[in-house]
């Protein structure tokens, strides 16, 4: 059975601060314009997260007075997946980096062949 993770909402927060300490500073100075929340439960279900926004890659002279991009966590869901708490702090991780990416310009069948699906 799937899903017998219980952790509290700050709890996934801190796990989220811990997987965002594991990106290289080389990469987050150039993270610009962005939020990451946690949400409780995703639009549709088994959607871990969610990146909404503009790819650094894609901004150009015109990008100026947007909203910042979003990134979106969700909390539940991953929980919801996971078997223990090991798992959770892997697919925290793992989700983050996805997401990040996708602000960066990566697409999802670029993060599959890196093995960060």
């Amino acid at each position: 059975m799937r899903g017998v993770v219980e952790l509290s909402r700050t709890q996934f927060e801190e796990l989220v601060g811990d997987a965002l300490d594991t990106i290289p500073t080389e990469l987050t100075r150039f993270m610009d314009n962005v939020v990451i929340t946690v949400e409780e439960d995703p639009p549709q279900p088994g959607l871990l997260g969610l990146y909404e926004g503009v790819p650094l890659t894609e901004r150009g002279e015109g990008y100026a007075g947007f909203l910042p991009d979003q990134i979106s966590l969700y909390w539940r869901e991953i929980c919801r997946i996971c078997d223990t708490a090991e798992q959770v702090v892997t697919e925290v991780r793992v989700t983050v980096v996805h997401e990040i990416a996708h602000h960066f310009g990566i697409d999802d069948a670029r993060l599959h062949e890196l093995g960060w699906g």
